[in-house]
């Protein structure tokens, strides 16, 4: 008994295994065939993970492309020497004109020669007159008169216009004698300075300063009279002084039209200046070309009048250049 037990339990017991097998056996090809129609989103995991791990190379820069602004910034400073040749050129083009038909016309007969030499007999004499000292000590003359003149008719002219410009019953009174004065020409009153302050050097800086006086004065009165009165207003209103109404509104408004006053009043006081001396001086431009003349140096009188004419506009563009620094808040016209 026990023995039939037993080989029925093993009868049983492969017959369970061999079922177990045959089933693992038939759902393998299952799996696999699962296994295997699946193989792109696997690869696809895969590509990602190599493409992390090695990242493609960025594209390299275009060579042309990054060398195009260093050679834009390159031109930039040739291109802005063009300009200013171009401007130079414009502006000089007349200048070069005259020089070149004051050369031509004496040397092909169209003026007599020995009154108007050629511009390289005159420049020549220019270059004697500078050489030999006698240039260099009529011009320290003439610009010690000139400037100091002009100095003193700034220093006077602007407070005192800015004055009568500010207090219309004092512009009311002044209006006539300033009407009078300004109408009177500077060199008909030069007998009247030598009479009263003699021939020496107080009579000629005081016929500078008259003759500077007008232009500055006349031009801050009409400044300080036409300033903006919204702005005028609108300083008030802050409670300003009159002494800042005047630093911070006043002043600033009136520089463009005071600098044409005082830009016209160094003009004046060359050639005014230059007119005093040739009637009473030794020394000075005015002097040298009076002389000159009396002498029949023709050259030398055509040099001490381009050094005047050269003098004159050196000057004016200093005081262009001093009125755009003070001016700097103007905004430019378009």
């Amino acid at each position: 008994m026990s023995t039939g037990t037993d080989t029925t339990v093993d009868t049983t017991t492969p017959t369970t295994i061999g079922a177990a097998t045959a089933t693992a056996t038939a759902t393998e090809p299952v799996t696999a065939t699962a296994t295997v129609a699946d193989p792109a989103p696997e690869s696809g995991v895969r590509a990602k993970a190599d493409e992390v791990r090695d990242p493609a190379p960025p594209a390299a820069p275009d060579a042309g492309k990054s060398n195009r602004p260093a050679a834009a910034a390159g031109r930039q400073p040739l291109r802005a020497v063009g300009r200013w040749l171009r401007a130079a050129a414009l502006r000089s083009a007349a200048l070069v004109a005259l020089l070149a038909v004051w050369e031509s016309a004496p040397r092909f007969g169209l003026v007599d020669a020995t009154f108007l030499p050629p511009f390289s007999v005159v420049a020549q004499a220019w270059w004697d007159l500078l050489g030999n000292g006698q240039l260099a000590e009529h011009t320290s003359a003439s610009l010690t008169r000139s400037f100091g003149g002009f100095g003193i008719a700034v220093v006077v002219a602007v407070p005192l216009g800015l004055l009568i410009g500010w207090y219309r019953p004092v512009a009311a009174l002044l209006g006539p004698l300033l009407e009078v004065f300004r109408n009177t020409a500077a060199l008909a009153l030069l007998p009247v300075f030598v009479l009263l302050l003699g021939i020496g050097e107080t009579s000629k800086v005081s016929i500078v300063v008259y003759a500077c006086v007008w232009p500055i004065l006349l031009n801050t009165i009409s400044a300080v009279g036409n300033a903006d009165p919204t702005l005028v207003r609108l300083a008030r209103s802050m409670d300003l002084s009159t002494p800042r109404l005047f630093q911070k509104v006043i002043l600033p408004a009136s520089v463009p039209v005071i600098f044409t006053g005082i830009r016209l009043a160094g003009a004046v006081s060359i050639l005014v200046l230059v007119a005093a001396e040739m009637i009473g001086a030794k020394a000075g431009l005015g002097y040298l070309i009076n002389a000159s003349q009396f002498n029949f140096a023709i050259p030398q009188m055509y040099a001490g009048i381009i050094t005047i004419s050269a003098i004159g506009v050196a000057f004016n563009q200093l005081l262009v250049t001093v009125e755009r620094r003070l001016s700097l808040w103007r905004v430019p016209a378009a």
